[in-house]
Parts: C-alpha cells; structure tokens; sequence
C-alpha cells in the first residue's frame, strides 16, 4: 500500500472539513431528505468527507484528525447557523464552543501520541 505524505494528509484534512461544513450547513434545506436536489448536494459532500478524513487519518493521528474537523466543522456551522437562518447560541453555547476549540488546541499542541 502506498502511503500519502503528511502534507497531503493535512489537505485531505482540510478537504474533509470543508466538505463536513458543506453537508452539514445544507442539512436543513434537505427538508428531511424530501427535495432531491438538496439531498444529493449533502450525500455528495458526506462521502467526500468521509473519503478525505479516512485518507488524511492515513497519516495523522485519529485522535488529532477527528478532533480537528470536529471542531472545526461544528464551529463553522454554528456559525452558519447564525449568519443563515439568525440562530445565536446562549452564553452556553458559546462556552461550549470555546471549550471545544481550547480542547483541540490542546491536543494538537500539548498531546502526545505513543
């Protein structure tokens, strides 16, 4: 098996969390899964995504990859969530986000991997 290097796996990292915050954010406009168009649109960028992170987790640390798009994929739709259809998070919510980020940043800068 052909192994990828770290730097393609970073941006199929980057591709996966793109295509997360893609099928994620549209989700809605799906109208559960009735409207074709909208459906395929979000089962198109699910199976990218999972494509992208099985091939980044090739390389970087499941730990570190799935942390990461977390992350970054449920900050950025909360933030769709905001500027799309007006839905503010409470005070809750907020800190729940910041401590979802100051986790990941921890764990990619202070975790270690054995």
């Amino acid at each position: 098996m052909k192994s990828i290097s770290l730097l393609s796996g970073y941006i199929f990292l980057i591709l996966a969390i793109l295509t997360g915050i893609c099928s994620n954010s549209f989700l809605k406009t799906t109208e559960g899964f009735t409207k074709l168009g909208p459906t395929l649109f979000v089962v198109a960028n699910m199976f990218v995504c999972i494509f992208c992170l099985s091939k980044a987790m090739g390389v970087i640390p499941v730990g570190f990859t799935y942390a990461t798009y977390g992350a970054l994929t449920i900050t950025a739709v909360t933030l769709f969530g905001v500027f799309k259809y007006n839905q503010t998070p409470n005070i809750y919510g907020i800190s729940g986000l910041v401590l979802i980020i100051m986790g990941v940043v921890l764990l990619n800068t202070l975790g270690k991997v054995k």
